[in-house]
């Protein structure tokens, strides 16, 4: 993370990782939670009503997504729908869902393959899909 002058944060010298990061903790006041000892940088997101996730953020092995090479690459798993995921994964940066769902959830390359505003309404989408579901009166 690099302070600039007057000690402001640059957010252009933040990996894509931390800024999505950054971005959901502050757009939906989450912190991220750790689970797994054996998997430090294993982070998920969790909406504050349901308790439900809606992104998870991991570093993992190129290979876990056909690429060559077994060096450790962000990726964020969100939810959505078969349909915009069968779109996304015609483009670059998106993948199958890496340990979760591959009908309901996609994984984005966190390299900047995928620009942040383009994954910040999937964020979005994903955080309203595991809200909780309000009561018809």
């Amino acid at each position: 993370m690099m302070i600039g002058i007057n000690g402001v944060l640059q957010m252009g010298q933040l990996t894509q990782r931390e800024r999505i990061m950054r971005y959901a903790q502050d757009r939906y006041g989450t912190e991220p939670e750790y689970l797994w000892k054996k998997y430090p940088n294993y982070a998920i997101f969790r909406h504050p009503a349901s308790k439900k996730w809606f992104a998870a953020i991991m570093d993992i092995p190129r290979r876990c997504l056909e690429l060559a090479g077994d060096e450790l690459v962000d990726v964020m798993d969100v939810k959505c729908g078969p349909v915009l995921v069968g779109s996304l994964l015609a483009q670059d940066g998106y993948f199958p869902a890496y340990h979760m769902s591959k009908s309901s959830w996609i994984s984005i390359l966190l390299d900047d393959t995928v620009p942040d505003e383009e994954i910040y309404p999937l964020l979005e989408l994903s955080y309203d899909s595991v809200a909780p579901k309000r009561k018809r009166t």
